[in-house]
């Protein structure tokens, strides 16, 4: 579990073709030594496990491997070696929780339809998948690329974020414009709402 609160800004060094799908190299400032093999990290908000990890002079790594249903389901199947990712280990027992809940189990890809700059901050507005848009609520909150945002409105599939400068620059927000697709993970209380409300209906 996680909470949408990126703390390292990865770079991909390697991506391998394997049997299970692929298998990604990341350059990390995380201290491989405090974490094990089979630990959980998010990549640009995909659940990743850790299959092998390094410190060295060049720069710190971690492998992790996607199988076909991650390549198909989120951008997993679209990173580049050079590119930048998202990165944020799992929540420990009794850590600060600064964002929401998340799971780092995406939903489906939003699709950034507008970004404006301005002086103090950016706007950017995205079309949800139709499953996924019933779960977004003005206020309410959101996991995109693996960082939780607040919902500043709603309009059938399209929703919008304002990001801060300090949000821009620890995360891989400040490349993002039209036309890019982005890993989606709804609120989990949003979910099971929801669910709870179809129970109801059904008697």
């Amino acid at each position: 579990m996680f909470t949408g609160i990126v703390t390292d800004l990865g770079e991909i060094l390697s991506i391998e073709d394997i049997p299970a799908g692929k298998r990604t190299r990341i350059r990390t400032a995380y201290d491989t030594e405090t974490f094990d093999i089979g630990a959980s990290i998010a990549c640009a908000g995909v659940c990743h496990t850790v299959t092998a990890k390094g410190n060295s002079p060049e720069g710190n790594w971690f492998d992790v491997e996607s199988a076909a249903e991650t390549l198909a389901l989120t951008t997993v199947s679209n990173w580049k070696v050079g590119q930048k990712v998202n990165l944020e280990r799992s929540l420990t027992m009794g850590a600060e929780l600064g964002g929401h809940l998340v799971l780092g189990h995406v939903d489906g890809l939003a699709t950034v339809t507008r970004r404006e700059d301005h002086p103090d901050s950016v706007y950017f507005q995205f079309e949800a998948p139709g499953e996924a848009a019933r779960f977004i609520a003005k206020k309410g909150s959101v996991a995109l690329d693996g960082t939780s945002l607040t919902v500043n409105e709603v309009d059938g599939l399209l929703f919008s974020v304002f990001l801060i400068p300090h949000t821009l620059e620890v995360t891989t927000w400040s490349e993002r414009q039209a036309g890019d697709k982005i890993n989606l993970e709804v609120d989990m209380m949003a979910r099971y709402a929801a669910r709870l409300a179809e129970f109801a209906k059904t008697g």
